[in-house]
Parts: C-alpha cells; structure tokens; sequence
C-alpha cells in the first residue's frame, strides 16, 4: 500500500484509508472487527473516525478491535463543535476540545491521537481559541497532528495566519467531500490548502454509493440499498444529470477494463495534493475493491479527458 504525507509536516497515511462510521451504526462489533481485520490485512494503516460516529461507539470498537496493533495505524477522530443551544462565552470551545479529547482517548484505549480534527468550525468563537487550545494537547502528547473538515478556503487561510502569528501547532490537513459529481472544492478550497501546505483528505468518493454504478436511471432504488433506507442521501445526490455523468464515466471506465467504482478511487488518488482517500465499507471484501481501486494508475491522457 502507498503512503503519503498528510501535507507539509504530518504523519504518512495509507493512500486509502478506512472510514469506521459504520462502526457502532450500521455494524456491531463482529462485523466491525472483519472490516478492520480486512483493512489491516489489505494494507490500510490510516482509520477515520470521530465523537459522533454511533455516539462513540464506533471510537470503543476500534479501541477493542486494535489491541496490541494500535502502534500500527495512524489514528484519526473529530471532536464536535459546541452545542448550538449553547452561547458561546470565553474558553467555551477551548473547554469543549478538552473533554472531546479525554473521551476519546478513553474510547479508543489509547495515550494519543495521531491527527485531530475539528469536525466542523464553531463560527462564534475567535480562529485563535481552538488552535490554542488544540497546541495544548499537542504540547501535552495527547494528540499528534491537527487538523481541519468541512472549512472554506477563507478558514483555511486564517487558520494558518493566525497559527503563525501566535506559534501554536498548525493544522496540517482538511478533510472535504469531493468526488467527480462533487467538484466544486476543486475552485479555492483545494488550491488554499495546497497553498497553506495542508494535505487533503477527500471522503464520499463514491457520492454516497452513485458511483458504484449499482442504482440505475429509471430503476427503483435495490432493497435494503443505501438510497432505498435513506431517502434524504438520495434526494443530494440522485438527479437526472448525475445519472447522465454516472452512464459516462461508466463507459469510460470499461473501455479501460474497469469498473466506475475503480475509476471514482483511483481519480482521486491521482489528484495531487491528496494524502489519502477515505472509503468506507460494511463488508471485507468491500475493503479489497477499494484497495485494489487505488493500483490503477490513470495516465495524463485519461485524466485530461475527465477534466
């Protein structure tokens, strides 16, 4: 498995990486431990997770799960934001970021979290507050490396002026929903973090499940299928221009010998400033077809005609 520096100064991902919110939601913890089993196996060293993900439960199955192999992954969670009915005063976040972490470390049955993310930013609280309180942990070793989700091109920006001006620890990554449905980050928010030396780590590559080329235009929904349980993922995603785009890319992929799920994987592996892709998956061999995805290497050719 290739691994890539998450930006400028962070630790090396596995170009793939596991998704663990199914972990505690959709899977218990048998069906979690084969997933992660598979990952393991397969290569995968970066798991994703956060707070929220099943209530923590997916955070306690991962700690269960790794046992004596934690020093083989690089361990990545998010902490929540303050709770909106709550009025921000002074330290607030700062406290919040505090407790996220202990309840984290405690849930993952571990001394240290390698990346840190700031799940979403708290728009009330001044940019300094979190970075500060975050070099906190960093300076402690409760956590390793910080970083961003779901943030502007314009946070980008501020977070690393504000993280220079005060000398505290720098995020050196954001996560950002991109897929080749969803290209719009491709604008400011890619070029801010490769500007800022951040490294990107992309999750739905496969837009919710469209790109697996499972649904079909015209046809119900599969049962038991992701848009047949969760009508509000369909409504983002399904439209009849994107099914159109999903007819194209598909012949594109299998005039290469390859499926529309390789291709989603695999273009955004080839896309420069992303440290790694996170993909989730319910089923081990789920796991395999995403590893085996990232191998096909697209030429500058192919990627040309995908611009």
């Amino acid at each position: 498995m290739e691994k890539r520096r998450l930006g400028t100064d962070g630790p090396e991902l596995s170009v793939i990486g596991l998704g663990c919110n199914n972990f505690g939601m959709k899977l218990e913890l048998e069906d979690s431990r084969a997933v992660l089993d598979a990952a393991l196996e397969a290569g995968i060293t970066h798991l994703d997770t956060a707070e929220m993900y099943g209530g923590g439960r997916s955070e306690e199955i991962i700690g269960e799960c790794l046992g004596s192999r934690r020093d083989d992954v690089v361990i990545a969670t998010k902490f929540l934001p303050r709770p909106p009915e709550e009025p921000y005063a002074p330290g607030a976040l700062a406290k919040r970021i505090r407790e996220a972490c202990e309840g984290s470390l405690r849930r993952l049955r571990t001394d240290r979290i390698d990346v840190y993310y700031q799940h979403y930013p708290d728009t009330e609280a001044p940019e300094h507050e979190a970075l500060e309180a975050l070099d906190e942990l960093v300076r402690t070793g409760k956590v390793l490396h910080v970083a961003s989700s779901n943030v502007s091109a314009d946070q980008i920006n501020r977070s690393a002026e504000v993280s220079l001006q005060r000398s505290v620890a720098r995020f050196t990554g954001t996560q950002i929903e991109w897929n080749l449905l969803n290209r719009g980050v491709e604008t400011e928010i890619v070029p801010a973090a490769s500007q800022c030396g951040l490294g990107v780590v992309p999750y739905f590559p496969l837009a919710s499940g469209l790109l697996t080329g499972k649904y079909r235009k015209g046809e119900a929904f599969p049962e038991g299928s992701r848009f047949d349980k969760l009508s509000f993922l369909a409504d983002k995603v399904v439209s009849d221009d994107n099914f159109d785009e999903v007819e194209r890319l598909t012949a594109f992929a299998e005039e290469r010998g390859h499926t529309i799920l390789e291709l989603a994987v695999a273009w955004l592996v080839a896309q420069r400033g992303v440290s790694s892709v996170i993909t989730g998956a319910t089923r081990p061999e789920q796991v395999r077809a995403n590893v085996s995805a990232a191998r096909w290497r697209l030429t500058a050719e192919d990627l040309a005609a995908l611009r």
